[in-house]
């Protein structure tokens, strides 16, 4: 799926958008789902659902009404959508992860971000890895544009490269914060660029990619249907922060028998006990502009 120029891209910046990563009729399942969860969010007055450790799937932004609602994230979709469940496991999208980490991929976790119109959701400056570990750091976390992503609805922003530095630390003053320090997170705002495309392109990002979002100031919506997946000697060295039955489903290959460390190390992660890592960064305290 993916030609030699675009690998080593990925190789060197730790991050490659590429366009028409679904079908046409894919992406309208996903749209449809996304909808009805929309209108479905109207009828709570907070987080909701359940996943498989307790916690719920639907979490809302504070402020979220019926008259205007504040979905933000479903956790483990491919639990209750069908259409999430084949996009997971059966499409160009999963090509192109095995073309980067391939032959054998193995599912991690999934969810659903979505910033509505007006969102106020700001994520702060992170790596996935940290908040994932395991045994090697062969992980590519597929963001999927279900919407249009432009420079106003909040894209994700990266810092091309970060991928080979340092594993930065979520813990200040023994608190998990889920965020770099603010000291760190001033120089990523400077060297980072937003990624965007049309509906149905994917950004797919390695798992130690520096990476933050600002809040989505237009009137359309920004929703990311997120894969993480990992290569098959690739082992979680914890547990997973959005728990799911299809954990460790292959989805290209097979279970190679045998685990790949890395040459790094790092603080483990503090397990959310909230709706979602959202809610660990806003009890953190830590300013996302600070420095």
């Amino acid at each position: 799926m993916l030609t030699d120029e675009q690998i080593g891209k990925f190789r060197r910046d730790g991050v490659l958008t590429v366009p028409n990563a679904v079908t046409s009729n894919q992406l309208a399942a996903l749209r449809a789902d996304m909808d009805r969860w929309v209108d479905e969010s109207r009828s709570h007055d907070g987080p909701y659902g359940e996943t498989t450790d307790g916690r719920p799937r639907f979490d809302v932004q504070p402020g979220h009404s019926e008259d205007r609602p504040a979905l933000r994230r479903v956790s483990a979709p491919t639990e209750v959508s069908v259409a999430h469940r084949e996009v997971m496991a059966d499409s160009a999208m999963v090509d192109m992860v095995a073309d980067l980490i391939g032959p054998d991929v193995r599912l991690h976790h999934t969810k659903v971000n979505t910033k509505l119109p007006g969102a106020t959701t700001e994520v702060q400056w992170h790596q996935d890895f940290p908040f994932t570990p395991h045994s090697n750091a062969d992980l590519v976390t597929a963001l999927l544009m279900v919407d249009e992503v432009t420079a106003e609805n909040g894209p994700l922003e990266v810092v091309p490269g970060s991928h080979k530095g340092p594993i930065h630390s979520l813990w200040h003053d023994g608190v998990f914060t889920g965020a770099i320090h603010p000291d760190a997170a001033a120089a990523m705002r400077d060297a980072a660029v937003p990624c965007m495309g049309p509906a149905g392109s994917v950004c797919l990002m390695h798992t130690r990619l520096a990476h933050a979002s600002a809040p989505n100031r237009s009137n359309r919506s920004r929703t990311l249907f997120i894969c993480v997946y990992g290569a098959g000697d690739a082992v979680p060295c914890g547990p997973n922060p959005v728990p799911t039955t299809h954990q460790g489903l292959f989805v290209r290959g097979s279970d190679p028998g045998r685990v790949r460390t890395g040459d790094f190390e790092m603080h483990l992660p503090e397990p959310p006990m909230g709706a979602s890592f959202f809610t660990q960064q806003e009890a953190s305290g830590v300013d996302p502009r600070r420095g």
